[in-house]
């Protein structure tokens, strides 16, 4: 059996690892679609201010990410991690009871600084613990649970939240921070790994490959920003997440409402159709892709959103039951998209780092999400308020296209085994 055979190859600490994922992502599912209408509504602080408030916390968690890369090469990606992971879980379980403007900024901003300490450690802490052949296993895997646990918790929180009744957001924040002290004791129980610099450690995942690459020459970031192959990886990256993901958030259900004139519950449609894809193919693809370029598969991913973007441009030019269904089929093909980037992206980032300054790397490459979550809806709300919906569409398009074809570059100047051309 392929699943089976995917999780039994990985080590007992990257399964514990993906579990508390899991828990965590629950969490994150319950209250991540609402922040701006409980800030907004529930307490009472109005649309204006909880979008200030959540613009406020996307710079200051982008901002921490720096500091963030540094720490994890000093003292190891465990101990950062935890730190983010209990200072996320003190800020959702305060944000249950925040009344007023002064007490949601420094709940926001607790969870600006738990959220840059959560994703450059935890890349960082299953490289370490993962050895180089298995780490787009795990990767990919990371993808599907972190799906799979925010759809249950949209699920769950459909059911429990009513606006008219403040309590039942006090629930899911409540159970938030619960879900991340139950990763917070899993990571406690991690012992022997993710502590100190990486040579110090010894980690018994590691390859030899691994263990024999030359120590990194002085500077720090200066050192991971002269590496050109990681320049060159973050510019397509950062296209590709501008015009992909970076558009899926404002611009699809904005094109679908505004543009199309379909009911909202069209992009609810959707957005279940992509999440279902992801958790379905997952397994899947990983068996699939395993040996096989990553540069060319990535510059796959760009022509799978391409055609994506496509679909939900045409999808106005029919009846609304076959827009629908026109669309809902772009979205599953740029879910197929993700399941091919999610293995993909991460594992190039992590080999093509050293050992030493593996969380500057990752830290580098968080940039490019948070900048493209930053453009990207910007970008479509511009443009689909100013009317001019053809051209956001060519712009989509066009975009990932010219991402894709900067990745596929990478086949040329990196290694079989970054490339993940080695089986």
């Amino acid at each position: 059996m392929p699943q089976a055979g995917v999780l039994g190859s990985l080590t007992p600490m990257a399964r514990r690892l993906l579990i508390g994922n899991g828990f965590a992502a629950i969490g994150h599912g319950l209250t991540l679609p609402f922040l701006v209408i409980y800030l907004g509504q529930v307490r009472g602080l109005g649309t204006a201010a909880a979008g200030a408030l959540i613009a406020y916390m996307a710079l200051l968690t982008l901002a921490g990410s720096i500091p963030v890369g540094a720490l994890v090469d000093a003292h190891g990606p465990r101990p950062v991690l935890m730190f983010g992971v209990g200072t996320l879980a003190v800020a959702t379980a305060t944000l249950a009871f925040v009344a007023s403007l002064p007490a949601a900024i420094a709940c926001v901003t607790l969870m600006a600084i738990g959220q840059s300490a959560w994703w450059a450690p935890q890349n960082s802490l299953y490289a370490r613990i993962t050895p180089r052949p298995d780490r787009q296993k795990v990767f990919g895997l990371q993808f599907m649970m972190l799906n799979l646990g925010l759809g249950i918790g949209g699920l769950i929180a459909a059911v429990l939240i009513d606006t008219d009744r403040p309590h039942t957001f006090v629930v899911i924040y409540l159970i938030d921070a619960l879900t991340n002290i139950a990763y917070l004791v899993i990571l406690a129980f991690m012992r022997g790994v993710g502590i100190g610099p990486a040579r110090d450690e010894g980690s018994e995942a590691a390859t030899d490959e691994d263990r024999n690459q030359p120590a990194p020459g002085p500077g720090g970031y200066r050192t991971v920003l002269a590496d050109r192959r990681l320049r060159l990886l973050a510019l397509a990256a950062l296209l590709l997440l501008v015009f992909g993901y970076g558009s899926l958030e404002v611009g699809l259900p904005t094109y679908i409402t505004l543009i199309g004139g379909l009911d909202a519950s069209v992009v609810a449609i959707a957005y279940v159709a992509n999440t279902v894809v992801i958790v379905i193919a997952q397994l899947f693809v990983i068996t699939r892709i395993q040996g096989r370029s990553r540069s060319r598969l990535a510059g796959l991913v760009g022509l799978l959103w391409a055609i994506a973007w496509l679909l939900v441009g045409v999808s106005i030019a029919f009846a609304p039951m076959i827009a629908a269904g026109v669309i809902c089929l772009g979205v599953a093909i740029f879910a197929l998209g993700e399941t091919v980037w999610s293995p993909v992206f991460p594992a190039m980032v992590n080999d093509l780092a050293s050992d030493e300054l593996r969380g500057r790397y990752n830290a580098v490459v968080s940039w490019t999400w948070g900048i493209a979550g930053s453009i990207g809806p910007a970008l479509a709300a511009a443009l689909l308020g100013a009317g001019l919906s053809t051209v956001w569409v060519a712009a989509v398009v066009g975009g990932c296209l010219i991402a894709g074809l900067l990745l596929t570059r990478l086949h040329a100047v990196l290694t079989p085994a970054q490339d993940g051309r080695e089986t």
